[in-house]
């Protein structure tokens, strides 16, 4: 009979045991998958300060598209419009790339002409080398093509 009961508390031991390792890894494995989302982020705040007594925040990704260029890529004057209103720099690369880069390449004529007119230099090359006329004929984009070599004389 005592040989019955070691056996069943041995057993029961066993298990219990068994169960708490198991919580214990799960609690570990949360503990990192928590630990890792917080080192993970995909954005960063940077303050810029032009006045004392203002603030500025300005979200910057780090790796991706800006939200300028986006809106050239995707047409919308009007937001360019108002980005430009706003102080965005006509001339700040993303991706390697200008915004009149981005313009050209995507054949946006008239966001092209936007830029110009609000100071964006077609001399800038990209990181690899290329001006904006390289993109423009390697892409067809006969409209932005045209708008390029009329401003390009006037420099």
């Amino acid at each position: 009979m005592k040989q019955y009961s070691i056996r069943v508390v041995y057993s029961s031991i066993i298990k219990t045991y068994s169960s708490i390792k198991i919580i214990i890894m799960k609690k570990t494995i949360t503990i990192a998958v928590m630990g890792i989302a917080l080192f993970t982020s995909s954005m960063q705040a940077k303050t810029i300060l032009n006045d004392p007594t203002e603030k500025i925040v300005k979200i910057a990704k780090p790796y991706g598209l800006s939200s300028f260029c986006n809106a050239i890529l995707k047409g919308d004057i009007e937001t360019v419009k108002s980005m430009i209103t706003l102080g965005e720099d006509v001339n700040e690369k993303s991706l390697g790339m200008t915004p009149a880069i981005f313009a050209a390449r995507y054949n946006k004529a008239e966001i092209l002409k936007v830029l110009i007119a609000n100071g964006a230099d077609l001399r800038i090359k990209c990181d690899k080398g290329m001006n904006i006329k390289k993109y423009a004929e390697l892409s067809n984009a006969q409209d932005a093509l045209a708008v390029i070599n009329e401003h390009w004389k006037k420099k």
